[in-house]
């Protein structure tokens, strides 16, 4: 099987590997990549909001599957394009990616098909942002209605901020805060049929003890020892199957994964948020303890048979990401440090995100550099790997978080 993946993130990579590692595929491409994605994948420069280009690069490779890993490109319509020329994709089209692209079209949705979710408003003005506010309290939440990489939702108790945030935006949804502990699911989709994987945890903000701004995620872990029993079939019948089922009932077929966030608050699990795509830095995590081989399940859910699979298998035992970010990360952060310490250990291994070579050294290219993944039999074990590996890991001016699944 030739398979095309496309993004150069550290969510690219974590596929990459994991399709690398699965004997169906023959071979590995990816557009445009970054430096550890180019150890085992041909890289193609291409623009990957470009629906033309990566539609055309597709079919001269004879791609038989492509994969759409950000959600920029699936809310541009990379994958109707794709699957217009024929070829299977892995992602949903433009339109279903609006769960992701508005988190108005998202509220809709959930709304529609009974959802458990925060009470919200969707906001487009000063007035109307100040009258959410105050309806909602503190802890305020503003989220921009659009695309930001993870970094367009504010979480504070600061009134100026939250309405210095909303009026930034061109429009926001602003809702009641959820308490309790995050988790993040994700659930493969053909359309139809949709089956979770293993739930995970991630670290939004910058610094250790959850200070500081939101990022695109500072680590993760999985599985969940603490987690409730049943909690991802739960999910998948109260939250997943009804959104499925009514994107499909407004004729926009979901296929993809989709990936839910959710708050564990007292009255049961409500939805935080939909991504169209995998989330970083979970991604890097679950994809390491899945067994089933990658490839022939997202084939499945690109031609509409994933009930004919068998259930997914995982490895024993737990995995732990650590996210090392550049210098002035989230902020503007600075680009083209050499980094070094990169070899694995027996036990950890490094994912690129943010990075490319320049005179045949690794650099930094990004705000998120790399995730470092340690494994073991359990969770501390796990987390000691990791913490060893990015012990070594060199980046002038580079920060991460020290209290990840701890």
């Amino acid at each position: 099987m030739r398979v095309l993946v496309i993004g150069s993130g550290g969510r690219e990579h974590a596929l990459c590997r994991s399709l690398k590692l699965d004997p169906q595929v023959s071979e590995l491409h990816c557009a445009p990549g970054n430096a550890g994605i180019a150890e085992i994948a041909t890289l193609h420069d291409i623009v990957p909001t470009d629906s033309q280009q990566v539609a055309g690069l597709a079919e001269k490779l004879g791609a038989d599957l492509v994969v759409v890993g950000p959600e920029a490109p699936l809310v541009a319509g990379v994958a109707d394009a794709v699957r217009a020329s024929g070829i299977p994709c892995f992602g949903p089209g433009r339109e279903a990616a609006m769960i992701e692209g508005s988190k108005a079209f998202a509220k809709e949705i959930m709304q529609a098909a009974g959802v458990p979710t925060a009470r919200s408003r969707t906001c487009a003005t000063r007035e109307e942002a100040e009258a959410a506010l105050a309806e909602f309290g503190a802890p305020y939440v503003v989220k921009d209605d659009g695309l930001a990489a993870g970094k367009g939702v504010v979480v504070t108790d600061d009134h100026a901020a939250a309405l210095e945030h909303a009026e930034a935006c061109e429009r926001v949804v602003i809702e009641e805060f959820l308490d309790g502990p995050e988790v993040s699911l994700f659930a493969l989709c053909d359309g139809a049929t949709a089956v979770a994987l293993q739930p995970a945890q991630d670290f939004k903000r910058a610094y250790d003890g959850d200070q500081g701004p939101n990022t695109g995620g500072m680590g993760a872990y999985t599985p969940l020892p603490w987690a409730p029993e049943g909690l991802a079939e739960q999910v998948m019948r109260e939250v997943v199957h009804p959104t499925v089922s009514e994107l499909a009932r407004r004729g926009l077929p979901y296929n993809g994964v989709l990936y839910v966030g959710l708050a564990l608050t007292s009255k049961g699990p409500k939805v935080v948020e939909f991504n169209a795509r995998f989330g970083d830095p979970e991604t890097q995590v679950v994809l390491d303890r899945l067994e089933t081989p990658l490839a022939g399940v997202l084939m499945a859910c690109a031609t509409g048979t994933l009930a004919e699979q068998p259930p997914l298998a995982y490895r024993a035992g737990s995995a732990v990401a650590v996210v090392v970010a550049a210098e002035n990360y989230p902020a503007d952060p600075v680009k083209g440090d050499v980094i070094t310490g990169l070899e694995p250990t027996e036990h950890a291994y490094v994912l690129h995100a943010g990075t490319a070579v320049k005179d045949g050294r690794t650099v930094s290219a990004g705000g998120r550099v790399l995730a470092v993944v340690g494994t073991g039999p359990d969770q501390q074990s796990a987390r000691n790997n990791a913490y060893e590996l990015v012990g070594r890991v060199r980046l002038r001016g580079s920060h991460y978080r020290t209290d990840i699944a701890r």
